[in-house]
């Protein structure tokens, strides 16, 4: 089954990125719609259907923590998995995250089969952890 993925990152450098190593990693990948900051991604969820939603915390307009607030009052996708992905480290602010509902946090680098894996336990889904490949070494993002 493949799976609609919203990502959203004030950087098109950053967001590239996460988009090529969800490919390189093996998700199972429908759709990937992009957003600049959470204002520009509540806009997006408003026309598009997203099984999973990939965000920063650090971005103009609309931050992480507000977007997630935002999220907790939109029915519709108020239930829709959110991984934040961040160099925020400070294990108040990951804390804090988490309890306004996102659920997980992967720190900036990350590796392919690391957002894999955690796409998949956010969804519920259950498969053996993507094993180390060749020609996935040294490709930390």
């Amino acid at each position: 089954m493949a799976f609609n993925v919203l990502i959203v990152d004030d950087s098109s450098s950053m967001r590239t990125i996460i988009k090529k190593t969800l490919e390189m990693s093996g998700f199972d990948i429908g759709h990937i719609s992009e957003a600049g900051n959470g204002r520009e991604a509540l806009e997006v969820l408003d026309r598009e259907w997203a099984d999973v939603i990939l965000t920063d915390v650090h971005m103009p307009e609309m931050d992480g923590f507000a977007f997630l607030k935002a999220l907790n009052h939109q029915d519709i996708v108020s239930d829709t998995p959110v991984v934040v992905v961040t160099t925020e480290g400070r294990e108040e602010r990951i804390e804090e995250l988490i309890s306004l509902g996102a659920k997980a946090c992967i720190s900036k680098p990350f590796r392919p089969e690391e957002i894999k894996n955690t796409l998949l336990d956010v969804l519920g889904l259950h498969e053996d952890p993507l094993e180390e490949k060749g020609d996935l070494d040294g490709c930390d993002f």
